[in-house]
This record gives C-alpha cells, sequence and structure tokens, in this order.
C-alpha cells in the first residue's frame, strides 16, 4: 500500500477504527436529525408528562445509535447485525438480569456506607407503587441510550482493534464530563461518574454483550431514585415518586447531599470494589488475546 492509503486503511484493507468511528458519528448525528424531526411531528404538541418525554427523548437518540452502529459494523467491518451488542439470546437475557442484580446490590452497598457513616436515614412511602412501573420505562430507555453510544460501536471498534484500554478512557472521560452541567455538580461527582464509565466498559468486557451493562446502569439508576428517593446525578425530574423518603444529613464528601450520592465517596467505594469483582486485569487480558485471536 502506499503512503496515502495506509492513512485510511489497515494492511487488511479495512477502514482503520479512527475513520470508522468518525463515520460513524457523522451518520449517527444525521440520524438523530431526522428521529428528533419524526419525534416532534408525532409528540410535538402533546403534553406527556415530564417523565415520558424523557422516555421519547431517549428513545430518538437510542435508535439511531443501534441502527447507525449495526450499520457500520455491517458495512465498514463485514460483521454481523448482531455485533453491535444486543444479540436476541437466552444469554442476553441471563446477562440483563445478572447486571440488573449487580447495579441493585453495588447502589445498594454505596447506600449502606452512607448509612453507617451517619449520613443517610429513610422512612417509608406508602403512596409510591402506581409511579413506579413508569419510572422504570423512563430509566430503561435512559440507559439504554447512554450504553448504545458510549459502549456501542465507538467502543467496540476500538476493543475489536485492539484498544481496549483507549476504549474505555475516550468513552468513560467524555461519560463524565457530559454531566458537570448537572445542578450541584462537583470534583467528586465527575470522578465518580468517570469511573461509572470505566465500570461501564468493564462490564461490557466481561460478556461483550450490551444487555449486562445495561442492566447494571438501568437498575443502579432505578434503585437510586424510585427506590431509595436519592437524586440521579443532581436530577430528581426522572421519577415522581419513590418507595423510600431520604434524609440526608451530609456531609457532603461522603453522601453527595443535593447531588445525590454519586457525588460522595460512598458512591467511589461501592463501584471500586465491585469494580474489583469484575478482576478488570483478566479481562484485559482476555480482550487483548481475543482480538489478537481476530487479527489472525
Amino acid at each position: 500500500m502506499d503512503n496515502i492509503t495506509t492513512i485510511f486503511l489497515d494492511e487488511t484493507g479495512t477502514i482503520r477504527s479512527g475513520w470508522r468511528i468518525a463515520l460513524f458519528l457523522g451518520a449517527y448525528f444525521l440520524f438523530s436529525i431526522f428521529t428528533a424531526a419524526i419525534s416532534l411531528a408525532i409528540f410535538g404538541n402533546r403534553d406527556l408528562g415530564m417523565q415520558m418525554t424523557m422516555a421519547i427523548g431517549s428513545a430518538v437518540v437510542l435508535v439511531p445509535a443501534l441502527v447507525v452502529g449495526s450499520l457500520c459494523g455491517k458495512l465498514l467491518e463485514k460483521l454481523p447485525w448482531s455485533a453491535v451488542g444486543v444479540p436476541v439470546t437466552l444469554k442476553g437475557s441471563a446477562n440483563l438480569v445478572l447486571g440488573c442484580i449487580v447495579g441493585v446490590a453495588t447502589f445498594a452497598f454505596a447506600v449502606a456506607i452512607a448509612m453507617v457513616g451517619g449520613g443517610l436515614s429513610f422512612t417509608q412511602n406508602t403512596e409510591a407503587l402506581n409511579g413506579l412501573w413508569l419510572s422504570l420505562l423512563t430509566f430503561g430507555v435512559a440507559a439504554a441510550f447512554e450504553e448504545a453510544f458510549f459502549r456501542g460501536y465507538i467502543f467496540q471498534t476500538l476493543t475489536r482493534s485492539g484498544y481496549a484500554w483507549l476504549a474505555i478512557f475516550i468513552t468513560a472521560v467524555p461519560f463524565g464530563v457530559v454531566h458537570l452541567g448537572n445542578p450541584n455538580a462537583g470534583v467528586i461527582s465527575t470522578i465518580n461518574t468517570i469511573l461509572a464509565g470505566v465500570w461501564f466498559g468493564l462490564a461490557y468486557l466481561k460478556t461483550r454483550d450490551l444487555w449486562f451493562v445495561w442492566g447494571l446502569h438501568w437498575f443502579w439508576n432505578w434503585t437510586q431514585a424510585s427506590v431509595f428517593g436519592i437524586e440521579v446525578s443532581g436530577l430528581t425530574d426522572f421519577s415522581s415518586t419513590a418507595l423510600l423518603v431520604e434524609q440526608d444529613a451530609g456531609p457532603h464528601w461522603l453522601t453527595g447531599t443535593t447531588y445525590g450520592i454519586e457525588g460522595g465517596i460512598a458512591c467511589t467505594i461501592a463501584i471500586l470494589l465491585s469494580m474489583v469483582a469484575l478482576k478488570p486485569w483478566k479481562l484485559f487480558n482476555a480482550a487483548i488475546a481475543k482480538d489478537a485471536e481476530n487479527d489472525k
């Protein structure tokens, strides 16, 4: 190959990962404009309530992430349609359930740390059951979009190219940075959100599908808002009611107070321990070995 060709193609004649990501992003944003226009035409004049509006808004950006990711895999890398990470299989269903369980357990552990430290306490809300299903839908679609975009084609194409560390870095850091605009965000909350991005990346490497990481993300957020009644990254609009009513006495560095527990070190400890349980070094070694095998 001449020098100009090698800028765009690797030794196998495949478009290099950086260009594939650029093509994905360009197509994704164009398709997102299209789906947003359709959504506006259908729902623009309707008062659907905050939660349903959020669910529809997340679906508008989720569909392009899945469709464009699948198309890029098929057209640019000759991958099967299921390579985007959501194969409809029994294993995928099992990974989703496992992810939900791990998400709930990890968040509950963070709450337990804050409670032992004297920062959090709860009382029961007997009128909360009616809103739980709608919040479950809202958090499910929102988490699906974030995972399809951050751990979808961009993350996976870098991993397939042997850059698992880079894949985690360039998805986890922006994942943290986009939350800086949330109410009451700070240094600890940003670090925790970046750590969460690393955690979700490792969760993808664990199973090589998005079901596990989607369940992890989905039920972390839903448990946080709809069970414990805690702000989700400073936001309170995702869930109108919760099973428990939070009393947060601080300090801020422990519980995150008005940002929610993701702004305190109780969250930091819980995420780090869950990351260690995933055995990250083994995951990276397995990822490198798999990518090397694919390159043969």
